[in-house]
């Protein structure tokens, strides 16, 4: 029997059926029990979403720590090369939310391109403003992704079944992907200086941190609109201010921020903006897919 610390909250069902292969488990409370690298003292595995931390320190001080599992896709919050040192397995759940976030990014374009949330707040208002809110189809329109993974791919295929030309770039061979769903493989630069939306699907590693700054935003059209469902730190978020202020695009879709809560709400209140609080993966389905996933990955980890 293994101690399994669940120190943020996942689906009951995941909960009981972890219990039902004869392990303890036991819920954190954050108000109460302190530091998550006290608490940690005992167990032989912790399953986290994106609220808690496990940093070199708290691998550190561990005694028994075994397995740490991310009921989710980013591995930010877990200090990978610390975790290698001290031979703490680490897993995620990169699977379960895919299908959520790419139908995310294909709202935020029709939100986008017929400006849907100026309508609604206009409406709400009283104010009958059809001769302002003339959008633009997608037909035809080229989308640019850069990330080629599980995401990206079935960002690709919904836009291909919307008769989207798509432009694709990844730092790994995607030759064979782009083949089969009819995507054109280019550099990074191709991509962002083609699309007429561009997506982001990338981890935020050192490589990728403000990979889209002022020299990137330049190099948008104008009528480009940047959509960021992956992580808030992978865009420059005062350039893409500068950017929306002075034009170099026409919009935004941000559902990821580079403090969240954002501490300076500036950008998401921006006309140009539609945002959203961090819900690209909070599906009904989704979740339960973390659920079920998380229990496999405690199980076959503690294996």
């Amino acid at each position: 029997m293994a101690r399994i610390l669940i120190a943020d909250p996942i689906a009951e069902s995941a909960i009981d059926e972890i219990k039902g292969a004869g392990h303890e488990v036991v819920l954190r409370n954050k108000e109460e029990d302190g530091p998550i690298k006290d608490q940690l003292q005992g167990f032989d595995g912790v399953v986290i979403r994106s609220a808690t931390t496990i940093s070199k320190e708290v691998l550190e001080s561990v005694d028994t720590l075994k397995l740490v599992v991310r009921a989710g896709v980013g591995l930010d919050n877990v200090d990978l090369e610390a975790a290698k040192e001290q031979n703490v397995t680490v897993m995620n759940t990169p699977e379960a939310p895919t299908v959520s976030v790419a139908e995310m990014v294909i709202a935020f374009m029709f939100a986008l391109g017929r400006r849907i949330s100026n309508a609604d707040s206009s409406m709400k208002d009283e104010r009958w403003e059809k001769k302002k809110l003339k959008g633009t189809e997608v037909w035809k329109k080229t989308l640019g992704i850069i990330g080629f993974g599980r995401i990206g791919f079935e960002v690709a295929k919904r836009a291909r079944a919307l008769e989207m030309n798509v432009l694709a770039y990844d730092v790994v061979n995607i030759d064979e992907d782009c083949k089969k769903i009819g995507a054109q493989r280019c550099d990074l630069e191709e991509v962002i200086k083609n699309a007429d939306y561009l997506t982001l699907h990338v981890p935020l590693i050192p490589q990728t941190k403000g990979m889209i700054g002022e020299k990137e935003l330049k190099m948008m059209k104008e009528t480009a609109y940047l959509i960021n469902t992956a992580r808030g730190g992978v865009v420059d978020e005062k350039a893409l201010l500068k950017a929306l202020e002075e034009g170099w695009i026409a919009g935004a879709g941000l559902d990821v921020y580079e403090n969240e809560p954002p501490e300076d709400w500036t950008l998401i209140k921006h006309p140009k903006v539609i945002a959203t609080p961090h819900v690209s993966s909070s599906t009904k389905e989704a979740q339960e897919r973390v659920g079920e996933l998380t229990v496999q990955k405690v199980l076959d980890g503690l294996k």
